[in-house]
């Protein structure tokens, strides 16, 4: 996952980015290079890293990379450098009019390991994609703390909302001309209410491991942060961490506090992280691997 900026730079504040949300994944290019103009609106696509048999698809090459037939879509254009892109319809290749197929493909073959793993990731959530959404009705499964729970719904009674741990059923009570909305509203108050009291407990525990004071806390509906942190203390999570396993809930929380010591995202920074949160790169990946397809709508 990549940790960036804020669209709206903020000096005083950092946030940890919800990347899954991009439209597209740019391998970095050297400094003071243009960047590639954007790519066409793509149609959806599930990408597969083995090309085809028979003849390329229009507008695409082909070259051999290891055991993987794949395909490319070359553009000339007037930057310096040799781009590389991965959006939905694969690999893009973007190079200046007096570089030679041969020069671009051996760069292919250069990055051919980030290629390939871009490459799988894209396809992997593409598969998510297809994946049907939720049903809002009684038992359909909600992801709560990395598992499932299952939804109960008692008509005639008009208020009230209950967790059965050994169950592990929420049981929500509506009057009986209520609508997807009116459940979907209550679940998602009773999901907030839990990512607040979660976080109240954890946030004092990893400050105190980073030996550092944060100022307060609130919950965030961003569709693009997981979390940020501001200079004077100031912490917002994202309620939608309740659906994940509790260490990617203090992952979250430990990057955020331990923007209080670095406000950066410099080695230093990631060290800090590591003190408190060893696994951090895993819970880093198992973020980035959680499509917003796949968490329910309300």
């Amino acid at each position: 996952m990549k940790l960036l900026r804020q669209s709206s730079p903020d000096p005083q504040q950092l946030a940890l980015q919800l990347d899954f949300f991009a439209a597209e994944t740019q391998q970095p290019t050297a400094p003071g290079t243009a960047a590639p103009a954007a790519p066409p609106p793509a149609t959806p696509l599930v990408q597969s890293i083995t090309a085809p048999a028979g003849a390329p698809a229009p507008g695409k090459r082909r070259i051999q990379v290891g055991e993987h037939l794949l395909e490319y879509t070359l553009i000339r254009s007037k930057r310096r450098t040799i781009g590389f892109l991965i959006g939905d319809e694969g690999l893009r290749m973007t190079a200046p009019k007096w570089v030679s197929i041969a020069e671009i493909e051996g760069a292919i073959q250069e990055k051919q390991r980030w290629i390939l793993t871009k490459l799988n990731d894209r396809r992997e959530r593409s598969a998510r994609r297809l994946q049907p959404q939720m049903q809002w009705r009684d038992g359909a499964a909600l992801p709560y703390l990395g598992g499932d729970i299952t939804l109960r719904l008692a008509a005639g009674r008009t208020a009230g909302i209950e967790f059965t741990e050994t169950t592990r059923e929420l049981t929500v009570c509506l009057p009986a001309d209520a609508g997807e909305q009116q459940l979907k509203d209550r679940v998602q108050g009773w999901l907030q209410g839990e990512a607040k009291r979660i976080f109240a407990e954890r946030l004092p525990l990893y400050a105190a491991r980073l030996e550092v004071a944060y100022r307060t806390f609130s919950l965030s509906s961003a569709t693009t942060q997981w979390g940020s942190c501001t200079a004077d203390g100031r912490i917002r999570l994202n309620w939608r961490l309740v659906h994940f396993a509790l260490p990617l809930i203090d992952y979250v929380i430990a990057h955020e506090l331990s923007h209080l010591r670095e406000m950066n995202h410099s080695p230093r920074f990631w060290a800090t992280v590591q003190s408190v949160f060893p696994e951090f790169q895993s819970a880093k990946k198992a973020l980035r691997d959680h499509a917003q397809e796949t968490l329910p709508i309300f």
